[in-house]
C-alpha cells in the first residue's frame, strides 16, 4: 500500500470515527434531557399525590398536545413553566399554563397567550386569554389561584423523542441498542487486537525465532486481559 492509499484510508477511518461520536454523543445528550424531564415528572406525581394540591413545584414540565398555540408552540413541543409568586409580574403577552374552568374543557391543563387582565369583585386578578392559533378568547377568564406557571421555555419536538421511550419499543431499544454497540465494539477490538498481536509475533518469530506454541499462550494471555479489564 502506498503513502496516499494509507493517507485516504485514515481519512475515511477519522471520519466515520468522528460521525460515530457525533451520534453517540448527540443520542446520551438527548437521553439525559429525556430522562432528567421523565424523572422530574414522575417525582412531581409522587410529591403531588403526597400532598395534594397544597403542592406548588416551581418548575412544571408539559408536553403540548393541541394545535391552539401554533406556530409559536407546536404539538409535542415540552414547554417548561416557572411557578409565579406575585400575580402582577403576569402581563399582557406572557404564555402561561393554567387550570381551565370553562365547562367544555373544566379541570384540563391549558397554555395560552394572556392578552388582557380584568379585576374581580373580591380585588384578585383574571386573566383573559387565547391560544395564538385561536381567532376568539377563552370563555372563562383564568383566577390566579388556576395559574400553574409562566412558560420560561419550550423546547421543540422534544416530545415525540419522550413519548417513544415511554413506549415499550422505546424502552427496549434503550436498553438493547446501547448493549449491542457496547458488544460489537468490543468484539471488534479484541479482533484487531488479535491481528495486532498475530502480526508482532510474526515479527517477533523472524528476528528472535520464538516458538509457536510461546506466541499463542502470549496472545491468549492478551486477550483474557483486555477481556477481564472490559468486564
Amino acid at each position: 500500500m502506498n503513502n496516499n492509499e494509507q493517507v485516504i484510508k485514515n481519512n475515511v477511518k477519522s471520519f466515520f470515527k468522528y460521525i460515530s461520536t457525533v451520534i453517540s454523543w448527540t443520542i446520551f445528550v438527548l437521553l439525559v434531557i429525556v430522562g432528567a424531564l421523565l424523572i422530574y415528572y414522575f417525582v412531581s406525581m409522587r410529591l403531588y399525590a403526597s400532598y395534594g394540591e397544597k403542592f406548588e413545584p416551581k418548575f412544571s414540565v408539559y408536553t403540548i398536545v393541541s394545535i391552539s398555540m401554533e406556530p409559536t408552540i407546536n404539538v409535542y413541543d415540552v414547554i417548561i413553566n416557572t411557578k409565579v409568586d406575585n400575580p402582577s409580574e403576569i402581563k399582557q403577552g406572557d404564555v402561561i399554563t393554567f387550570i381551565s374552568t370553562w365547562q367544555v374543557t373544566y379541570g384540563m391543563t391549558i397554555t395560552h397567550r394572556v392578552i388582557g387582565t380584568k379585576t374581580l369583585d373580591d380585588g384578585s386578578l383574571c386573566y383573559i386569554t387565547r391560544g395564538d392559533n385561536n381567532t376568539q378568547e377563552d370563555q372563562a377568564c383564568v383566577k390566579e389561584n388556576n395559574v400553574i406557571g409562566k412558560v420560561k421555555a419550550v423546547i421543540p419536538g422534544l416530545g415525540r423523542i419522550q413519548s417513544f421511550l415511554s413506549s415499550s419499543l422505546g424502552w427496549l431499544l434503550i436498553v438493547i441498542v446501547p448493549a449491542l454497540y457496547i458488544i460489537v465494539k468490543d468484539i471488534l477490538k479484541l479482533f484487531r487486537l488479535s491481528k495486532e498481536v498475530k502480526e508482532e509475533n510474526n515479527n517477533v518469530d523472524k528476528n528472535k525465532k520464538i516458538p509457536k506454541n510461546k506466541r499463542l499462550e502470549q496472545a491468549y494471555k492478551d486477550l483474557l486481559k483486555v477481556k477481564k479489564n472490559r468486564m
